[in-house]
């Protein structure tokens, strides 16, 4: 491979490592980078590739919040070790809709939702939505819950119902759960912070998923696993997605203590009015 492919990946770990954790579909965008990006890999494993390399982006949230998230911390009280418990029993509740639900259709939503115009329409109705429920949010939102600590079980099931809806491309995962935080009171921090948690096993289970799909057919095709420029692209698209997927995510979790989600709105509906236009004059 020379210098111009090991750039282009790069560039794909960059993208994930940004659209993952900004509410604006990591899926729209690597759609528009498909048609003008290429790697020199087989159809299988660029499929498994964009979920994979979503692993490294996954460590960037473990390692920024290690300790808020580690339970056996020897630096926390008992009931910070109890909370941190109540935490991750709220992601698990909260996983459990697109555990089941996610299992049953993904291979289907793939076969007949993963085309431009389904992620066009998603990219343009959510970020209406994140304009109308920004529109809505009075002083009353005040009083909106601010930690994980006041969700309660309840809510964080209901905001799993939410990322059921990020199955259907061009939504996003990250859009889909702030989006249902907000509309069931959380503020915007919580909403976000609480997005980060529930990544972690989502993502994992879903990477697991496609990396075991991907083993079988070449398992049965009689080819090894990777190659290793196969690994190599992995590791470097994982490497690169984990170091920008820090500095986001320091970004997002800044941005929302000063500003509302409206600018991402309006990117959304931008991106999928040009998501259509592109493939409606480039590709009848």
């Amino acid at each position: 491979m020379g210098f111009l492919e090991w750039l282009k990946i790069i560039f794909l770990g960059v993208v994930e490592g940004i659209t993952e954790w900004l509410p604006i579909s990591s899926t729209g965008h690597m759609i528009l980078v498909d048609e003008f990006l290429h790697l020199k890999v087989t159809e299988q494993f660029m499929d498994m590739f964009r979920y994979v390399i979503q692993l490294g982006a996954i460590l960037a949230v473990l390692v920024l919040f290690f300790h808020r998230l580690n339970p056996l911390s020897p630096r926390k009280s008992r009931r910070e070790k109890r909370n941190t418990w109540g935490l991750w029993g709220k992601v698990i509740v909260a996983c459990i809709p697109s555990a089941v639900i996610g299992l049953l259709l993904n291979d289907w939503m793939d076969e007949h939702l993963m085309n431009y115009q389904v992620v066009a329409a998603a990219l343009i109705v959510y970020g209406i939505l994140f304009l109308l429920i920004e529109r809505r949010r009075t002083a009353a939102h005040a009083r909106a819950l601010d930690s994980v600590d006041a969700l309660s079980f309840r809510t964080a099931f209901f905001i799993g119902l939410f990322q059921v809806l990020s199955i259907i491309p061009g939504t996003s995962r990250s859009g889909a759960t702030i989006l249902g935080g907000m509309f069931l009171g959380c503020s915007r921090g919580l909403s976000a912070e609480f997005s980060f948690f529930l990544a972690i096993p989502t993502m994992v289970g879903v990477s697991i998923l496609k990396l075991g799909k991907y083993a079988v057919e070449q398992v049965s095709a009689g080819l090894p696993l990777f190659s290793t420029q196969e690994a190599l692209i992995l590791a470097v698209g994982m490497v690169t997605a984990f170091v920008v997927s820090l500095l986001v995510i320091r970004f997002l979790m800044d941005f929302v203590r000063k500003h509302d989600f409206k600018a991402f709105g309006w990117y959304r509906i931008v991106l999928g009015v040009l998501v259509l236009g592109y493939f409606l004059i480039f590709n009848r």
